[in-house]
């Protein structure tokens, strides 16, 4: 720990332009923007909570889901990978049994390290998810002490870039680094938020936002047993194929849509019962085919076609991995577009049910196929129904891109981004 003036110092070192450099893939010259946003982070800490001896300085990154939709709750696989845009945290201990994190924005959030067990009051809150990744240290041996911490994000909420996973994994890399020795693992960090959003925040959820941003780059993950997930790395430079990776924000809410995502996991899991499994990555693919028409009878025709979703989109992720190790990207920009097709007209979650006037991401991805015109790729990102659309766009075409999707859209709205080569990191 440093600090303010000390950091202040270290920020403007070549050393550390290089690391942020990195981090943010940017230019090292570009750099200097990165040290004045975490030079501006202390000064808000030390605004916030007053002068701190001593500081530390830390970074969780944003994901983006990349091939496997809707396939990691049950148990499939998925490609992803972390970007960069990340939330950030300048943290001191303040020899109390509390944590403090004020979010830029946000209510201050107090927790205290007294009281480490999950309350229904606390649902949907991030106090909620302080308390469970606190908790689970706790129970894996760790000493807690307070802290308090300040915190901007460049994550955009409910951008479909898992902004909470972001917190989870910070909250987390924090409590890691400076009271339990570095001993947990960057999966483990993982699913130590996963947990804390089950079972704290009230929200059930698969394991892949919090893997990608804690182990950050580019990942396939197969969680066959989420307690052991298998996570490789994917050395790949996107930048490289004359492409650039675009997040459009459709400009849709996803207030009042918990029911529809609830609904892919309950359908899904009604055709794996139904077979006599819990999860439909232990169903043999023929045993489903042979029995549909059992289950059209029994659970209706959606449940099945988003089990024919999860069969194909499962089988496209090693697809992907392998293309992508061989240098055949046209091959993996083919395979985005049939997840994207796929998820479109079997996992049916890109218009939420009865919606007639409002389909902004159906609009989305219509606008991206008819400016990329046959070329690059684009498909629903993330949970779906709302939020976000994710696209490779050929560099030649990128302006004109931005420029139409944003004529439509609004000024801002399609993000481009890379992607990061770290995880939550301390600087």
């Amino acid at each position: 720990m440093k600090n303010i003036e000390t950091w202040k110092k270290e920020l403007a070192t070549p050393a550390m332009l290089e690391k942020l450099a990195k981090v943010y893939c940017c230019p090292v010259e570009s750099a200097g923007v990165w040290a004045d946003r975490l030079n501006a982070l202390c000064c808000s800490y030390e605004k916030t909570f007053g002068k701190a001896q001593e500081l530390a300085l830390f970074s969780a990154p944003g994901r983006t889901e990349i091939g496997g939709n809707h396939t990691d709750h049950q148990h499939g696989c998925v490609l992803a990978g972390s970007v960069n845009l990340d939330t950030v945290a300048a943290v001191a201990l303040n020899g109390e049994n509390v944590i403090r994190i004020q979010s830029e924005g946000h209510a201050l959030n107090e927790v205290s390290l007294d009281v480490l067990t999950p309350s229904e009051s606390e649902f949907g809150s991030s106090d909620a998810i302080i308390r469970g990744v606190a908790s689970r240290f706790a129970e894996m041996g760790c000493e807690l002490k307070g802290f308090n911490a300040y915190t901007t994000s460049s994550v955009l909420t409910g951008s479909g870039l898992s902004s909470s996973a972001a917190f989870e994994v910070l909250v987390g890399t924090i409590i890691n680094e400076l009271f339990f020795d570095k001993k947990a693992t960057a999966v483990e960090i993982a699913q130590i938020g996963q947990y804390a959003e089950n079972v704290f925040f009230g929200k059930p959820c698969g394991l892949m936002d919090q893997t990608a941003c804690s182990v950050g780059n580019m990942i396939t993950i197969d969680f066959n047993d989420p307690s052991a997930p298998l996570v490789e790395s994917i050395d790949f430079d996107f930048a490289a194929t004359g492409h650039a990776l675009c997040i459009l924000d459709s400009g849709a809410s996803h207030a009042d849509l918990t029911d529809e995502y609830a609904a892919i996991t309950r359908e899904m899991k009604s055709i794996s019962r139904l077979l006599g499994k819990e999860f439909l990555r232990d169903v043999p693919e023929a045993e489903f085919v042979a029995a549909i028409p059992m289950l059209r009878e029994k659970v209706g025709d959606r449940a099945v076609l988003r089990a024919l979703h999860f069969f194909a989109d499962n089988e496209r992720v090693p697809l992907q991995v392998e293309a992508l190790r061989a240098g055949d990207f046209e091959k993996f920009l083919s395979l985005v577009n049939a997840s994207g097709r796929s998820s479109w007209l079997y996992l049916q979650n890109v218009v939420p049910s009865g919606y007639t006037e409002h389909q902004e991401v159906a609009l989305t991805l219509a606008l991206c196929a008819a400016l990329l015109d046959g070329r690059g790729a684009s498909r629903v990102h993330g949970g779906g129904f709302a939020g976000t659309v994710q696209a490779f766009v050929p560099f030649d075409l990128l302006d004109d891109f931005i420029a139409g999707t944003e004529a439509v859209l609004g000024k801002g709205a399609c993000h481009v981004l890379s992607i990061r080569p770290v995880g939550g990191i301390r600087f």
